[in-house]
């Protein structure tokens, strides 16, 4: 869905149905518990990257941007080639492409496992396939982008830990693929949520995402 698609579709919701609006971003908040396989909290800084894909890239960005031991998030775009990843080329859903979020952090501040916590709990719905509130196709699938053995054993084990635990009312479908290559998206999109507050596409998606973080883990946000 392209940029002036997306703002449409943020108009019609408010017309035709505010409450139906703003269930789309304010969907009932699931707190998954701490990963029972994560990796240990190192003893001196230094960074270190986890990508992930889950809807518009917009929010995700904005949710990490606002999480403690986060140094950086960058959107982007991962899954497909070089030659094909610009915006309106992905939004076709056709590059393999999915709209993807590169989180640069510390891991003597937070744990890869932590990240997953909050990228389950509020960033997005990871039961909804190819698709996040009013956005569709295979650009905004679930993904996590592991770029080491230990990232997927994490990530897997996760998984297979919150779906037997059933937190959510359906199967999580979020794939667990190796990263191949993150390709930032344009300037207009890095920091979308940050210097358009009032986009209503934002309001009703993404900053609700944003104030879900700051309640359920309280010790995780930061208001930078």
């Amino acid at each position: 869905m392209s940029t002036f698609s997306r703002i449409s579709a943020a108009l019609l919701m408010v017309a035709f149905g505010g409450v139906i609006a703003c269930s789309a971003g304010d969907k009932a908040v699931i707190a998954a518990p701490n990963p029972t396989v994560d990796a240990a909290i190192a003893t001196s800084k230094g960074e270190l990257t986890a990508v992930v894909a889950g809807g518009c890239f917009w929010g995700i960005q904005a949710v990490f941007q606002h999480v403690k031991g986060v140094i950086n998030a960058t959107s982007g775009y991962s899954g497909g080639s070089a030659n094909t990843a610009e915006y309106e080329v992905v939004s076709t859903g056709d590059t393999g492409h999915a709209e993807s979020v590169k989180i640069t952090y510390d891991p003597s501040q937070i744990t890869y496992g932590q990240l997953l916590r909050v990228f389950f709990s509020v960033a997005h719905d990871p039961t909804q396939l190819n698709r996040q509130g009013p956005d569709s196709g295979s650009q905004y699938r679930s993904v996590i982008f592991y770029n080491s053995e230990e990232q997927k054993r994490i990530a897997e084990t996760y998984i297979a830990q919150l779906d037997k635990a059933r937190v959510f009312p359906r199967p999580i479908v979020t794939q667990v693929v190796p990263l191949k290559a993150f390709y930032p998206a344009e300037a207009y999109h890095q920091d979308y949520a940050m210097h358009h507050p009032h986009d209503l596409y934002i309001v009703y998606n993404d900053a609700p995402k944003v104030n879900h973080l700051r309640q359920e883990f309280p010790e995780l946000y930061t208001g930078k």
